[in-house]
C-alpha cells in the first residue's frame, strides 16, 4: 500500500494483484480525484478512485523528470 501521493503521469507502479494478462506493472496515465492507469502488458485502462489506487499499488518503480514529459 502506497502511504503518500507522490505519483504522477507516466510513473510505472506495481499492483498487489497480476491482470488477467500477467503483468503486474502499470502506467499512471491521469491523476486526480481518479487515477487511470494503462497495463503495459496488454494496454487495458483502468481508472480506480484514488483510495482504492492507493490499496491496491504495492511499488512505485520509475521517477519521471519534469524535462521528459515535455
Amino acid at each position: 500500500m502506497l502511504t503518500d501521493n507522490s505519483f504522477c503521469v507516466g510513473q510505472r507502479v506495481i499492483m498487489r494483484k497480476p491482470h488477467a494478462c500477467g503483468a503486474d506493472e502499470w502506467v499512471i496515465t491521469r491523476t486526480g480525484a481518479d487515477v487511470k492507469i494503462k497495463c503495459t502488458g496488454c494496454g487495458r485502462v483502468v481508472m480506480l478512485d484514488r483510495g482504492a489506487f492507493m490499496k491496491a499499488a504495492k511499488k512505485l518503480l520509475t521517477e519521471v523528470n519534469e524535462n521528459e514529459e515535455q
